[in-house]
């Protein structure tokens, strides 16, 4: 005898996901959990449903929810006091910095605090003051403060 599905079981599953989703936060588990709560409100209504088609129907309804908020979160990005936390690089940015090596052919090394940065901007001589206009990866893009 085949174990039969029922709504509850798929609320049962929506709960585990959504405590999967505290264990490990990143907003991937919450919408599986919505998919299974609804594949388990779907059930309520068609009891009958085979569960190769409850099972169909919550993996559409995932990449359905995945794919409609990952594009809501995207027009609607989540608004912060810090938007450059974890950022390093675009946290120098609008800082001025004086050299201690100089810029040549376009690039140079520039000391922040305790670490060495690779800078690109117009040649400048050592003592020079630069200041930090953007950020790309570990590069920082550097124009003379004047």
């Amino acid at each position: 005898m085949a174990l039969e599905w029922v709504y509850w079981h798929w609320f049962a599953v929506a709960a585990l996901l959504l405590i999967v989703e505290l264990l490990a936060p990143g907003l991937f588990f919450l919408w599986l959990s919505v998919a299974a709560a609804l594949t388990g409100v779907v059930l309520l209504l068609l009891p009958d449903l085979s569960i190769s088609h409850q099972l169909i129907g919550f993996a559409l309804l995932a990449i359905i929810n995945i794919g409609l908020f990952r594009r809501i979160f995207q027009h609607y990005p989540t608004q912060t006091d810090e938007p450059r936390l974890n950022r390093r690089a675009e946290q120098y940015i609008g800082r001025v910095f004086t050299l201690e090596k100089p810029i040549v052919n376009g690039q140079g090394k520039l000391r922040v605090d305790d670490s060495w940065w690779k800078i690109e901007g117009v040649d400048c001589a050592a003592g020079g003051k630069v200041k930090v206009v953007a950020a790309d990866g570990v590069i920082l893009r550097v124009g003379l403060e004047r």
